[in-house]
């Protein structure tokens, strides 16, 4: 017959292993700059259980762990707070600033959570392992895979700033034209809304495959311009900023649109959330460099 005090040692291990199951399978920071002390505890912790009898001493020793590994990720993240700083693997799936519903009739429901809890998730667990192994070719000094991992986090790191943009870049109340010094700006570089708007959506239309269609900010050339892009980490202008970007990937319309991408790019125009660009313009045009 087991002790009471046996009963609780098991259940506060079991506990115990739970939470470092939870944290080492969790998309976010901790992930990566604790993932192999908690695994090696979460392997201690396992290995008690295992005894015909646990010892109290292995209870305290392992209480005292757990307090040891929940400060320092409370520190962590109060740092990371303070500076904004992301560890390394330690990008998170942002929340949409909508519900998935919020575009309708435009985008539907579906689409949204396919796209973001499935795929946008997919680039950010993908620049988490890519940062990760090539931390590891650091430290080991193993750099026979590097080029495969520097490949994998420029496809799912512009995976996952991209999409990160995109949410923000609609909205359930926006279309309509830009306003201020945006509009000014576009009806400078492009001659008008009217020629900006049209130029976009046939750069959009013909992306070859899959990619994206970008406004950016050159600070370069000190205008802005409308870009291609395919595979979206291929065939874009080093040094530009994306303000507004729009995903022609497959699986931002098929569900709804079929293979009509243009009904698809000629709708998306009702919910672009020009209050985002305006902001992300203000921002960026504040960076100039010496022009040539």
């Amino acid at each position: 017959m087991i002790s009471q005090n046996q009963q609780v040692f098991r259940k506060y291990l079991q506990d115990t292993e739970n939470w470092c199951l939870e944290v080492l399978t969790e998309n976010g920071a901790i992930r990566s700059e604790w993932q192999s002390e908690i695994r090696n505890f979460l392997s201690y912790v396992q290995s008690i259980q295992e005894k015909d009898a646990i010892q109290e001493s292995d209870v305290i020793y392992a209480k005292q762990k757990l307090e040891d590994f929940h400060q320092g990720m409370e520190m962590q993240h109060s740092s990371r707070q303070h500076n904004g700083r992301v560890p390394i693997g330690g990008h998170k799936l942002p929340p949409l600033p909508y519900a998935y519903n919020a575009l309708e009739p435009y985008i539907s429901r579906d689409i949204m959570e396919l796209h973001h809890l499935k795929h946008h998730k997919s680039y950010v667990d993908g620049l988490n392992n890519a940062e990760l192994k090539m931390k590891e070719a650091r430290e080991t000094g193993n750099f026979d895979l590097i080029k495969h991992w520097e490949r994998e986090a420029a496809f799912h790191g512009s995976g996952h700033y991209l999409h990160t943009m995109f949410w923000g870049n609609m909205a359930p109340n926006g279309g309509g034209q830009p306003k201020g010094r945006l509009l000014q700006q576009i009806n400078q570089d492009f001659g008008g809304y009217g020629n900006f708007k049209k130029h976009f959506t046939e750069a959009a239309d013909k992306v070859e495959g899959v990619g994206w269609a970008l406004l950016v900010w050159s600070p370069r050339a000190h205008r802005l311009e409308i870009l291609q892009t395919e595979k979206q980490q291929l065939f874009t202008q080093w040094d530009t900023i994306p303000l507004l970007g729009l995903d022609v990937w497959e699986h931002a319309y098929y569900l709804q649109y079929k293979n009509n991408r243009r009904d698809y790019i000629d709708k998306w125009w009702n919910i672009v959330n020009w209050r985002d660009v305006e902001k992300r313009f203000q921002e960026a045009s504040k960076l100039k460099w010496q022009s040539y």
